[in-house]
């Protein structure tokens, strides 16, 4: 029953990680996976936490870099592949947690922070 129950908190726990950036667009959405980061004593919750962590630096640096090109016209653009980059990655990330919790979800296309 223990194996079950850790298990099971292993995939709520990576989902939640990855599903945070849902909560807002705002720093406070990044908290959940340092939060989860420090809290956590599973090597696969916290491989998931450090992974949303760089995805979500990633998508401030890519909104950044998308914006600075709207202002030389070519950003808007690129904004149709930033949104749905920013909402299906997760949406993937949250079900390959569910699918294999026991393996971390590699964000594709992303710098590695840490």
């Amino acid at each position: 029953m223990h194996a079950t129950s850790s298990f099971d908190k292993r995939k709520w726990l990576s989902s939640f990680a990855h599903g945070s950036i849902f909560l807002s667009s705002l720093v406070a959405s990044v908290g959940i996976p340092i939060v989860l980061l420090f809290v956590s004593d599973d090597e696969v919750v916290k491989e998931n936490a450090r992974e949303a962590i760089n995805f979500h630096f990633n998508v401030w640096l890519y909104g950044l870099i998308v914006a600075l090109l709207c202002w030389v016209l070519v950003g808007w653009l690129l904004l149709p592949v930033l949104f749905v980059y920013h909402w299906v990655m997760p949406v993937l990330a949250i079900l390959s947690c569910w699918r294999n919790p026991d393996q971390a979800y590699r964000y594709p296309f992303i710098f590695r922070v840490f």
